[in-house]
């Protein structure tokens, strides 16, 4: 027999695990009626005058609870970052399939980080990376959009899309 210690009032409105109602009775009568049924005395509303209480298998009740949370957990989508690496002489066919990857990234909901990387000298043509990188942007448009535009970091540029709710 499980009942909340919290029940201070003498008198209690009763509910059976049915949704019968018994009306407005005395703690221990309703502690004899969940009794009879071998099951516990819950408070549901403490703060009803007088207060609900209910009788149910606690239990059972908990589990249901516990399998109804796993299950919203379950369904709850986690985005990833998405990486995509991109050079500053690659290729526009390079490009094209570096898109396809992005846009299915997008569509999965996930967020895709862009990085162009500089080698040696083509670090002096920021500039055209920038360039080079919007235009990658635009492409993708329709499935995303732009969350932090071209910043350098090192011999690093890079964005952020994210996907379009």
């Amino acid at each position: 027999m499980w009942i909340n210690e919290a029940i201070k009032a003498l008198t209690i409105r009763l509910v059976d695990d049915e949704g019968n109602q018994f009306g407005v009775m005395s703690k221990e009568d309703a502690l004899a009626k969940a009794a009879e049924r071998e099951l516990d005395l819950v408070e549901v509303s403490p703060n009803a005058k007088p207060p609900v209480c209910k009788i149910m298998d606690y239990g059972r009740y908990q589990y249901h609870q516990k399998k109804v949370d796993q299950k919203h957990k379950k369904m709850q989508k986690q985005s990833e970052v998405k990486g995509i690496r991109i050079g500053f002489r690659t290729g526009q066919h390079d490009l094209d399939v570096k898109k396809k990857q992005a846009e299915k990234f997008l569509k999965k909901k996930d967020i895709v980080k862009v990085s162009l990387i500089f080698k040696g000298r083509e670090l002096a043509h920021v500039e055209l990376a920038k360039e080079k990188l919007m235009k990658f942007a635009e492409d993708l448009m329709e499935v995303a959009s732009l969350e932090e535009g071209p910043k350098k970091q090192g011999n690093n540029l890079f964005m952020i899309l994210t996907p379009i709710k």
